[in-house]
């Protein structure tokens, strides 16, 4: 729904109501518009971190109100800590994201198999299930090339969607040092299951790593 809102620029729809006459109309606009391109499914029509901060600093017309004060923080104020799939993302622990994403079960994709008729149980489906163990067994065993292929011969072929799948496709292709890969299959992994808060660290521990290979380049 918000997506959809933000797709179609619905300014009035959008706003708090505690923001209303706290900006112009036209600020609001530019805000929706800049949302509305970090939505788009291809990640180079998406803007880079640096004009998007660029874009949004003339929107910044407080410039003398700490940010504590616009969000109603109090200063000094307790942190929350950070949960052990948070402190391994900050360290870059792949190893650690592993071992949890290993031991997770597949209870989002319950029922997925079980919705199918009878009549769709042919070799396809067969061969498609077979991937999807192949790729587990791969997975478990810390072959991430091997899993990689086999998540992806699970996916191209449609029948059953798993943000499970695309987690662990996602951890395999940090792995095996493609960043971009990594977050595109952490998005797609929380487009499935939008609550799913393992595909929110999967995309950080991605950004992490796709921040340090932009650094390694412009040595």
């Amino acid at each position: 729904m918000a997506l959809d809102l933000i797709r179609d620029r619905n300014l009035q729809m959008l706003t708090d109501s505690c923001l209303e006459d706290q900006f112009s109309t036209d600020d609001g606009t530019e805000l929706v518009r800049l949302a509305s391109r970090c939505l788009q499914y291809e990640p180079r029509e998406r803007p880079n971190p640096r004009s998007l901060v660029s874009a949004l600093v003339p929107l910044q017309k407080e410039t003398e109100v700490p940010s504590h004060v616009l969000m109603g923080i109090p200063q000094g104020g307790s942190t929350m800590p950070l949960t052990p799939l948070g402190e391994a993302v900050l360290r870059m622990d792949l190893t650690y994201i592993h071992d949890v994403l290993e031991k997770l079960a597949y209870k989002d994709d319950e029922g997925a198999a079980t919705e199918l008729s009878f009549g769709m149980w042919t070799n396809q489906i067969h061969d498609t299930l077979n991937s999807k163990k192949k790729g587990e067994t791969a997975f478990r065993h810390k072959d991430f090339k091997a899993a990689i292929d086999f998540y992806t011969q699970f996916i191209e072929v449609g029948t059953m969607v798993s943000p499970t799948v695309f987690a662990r496709r996602s951890l395999s292709h940090l792995m095996s040092d493609m960043p971009q890969e990594a977050l595109n299959d952490a998005v797609q992994a929380q487009v499935i299951s939008p609550i799913w808060h393992i595909a929110s660290y999967l995309q950080a521990a991605a950004l992490f790593a796709l921040e340090r290979e932009t650094k390694l380049r412009s040595r």
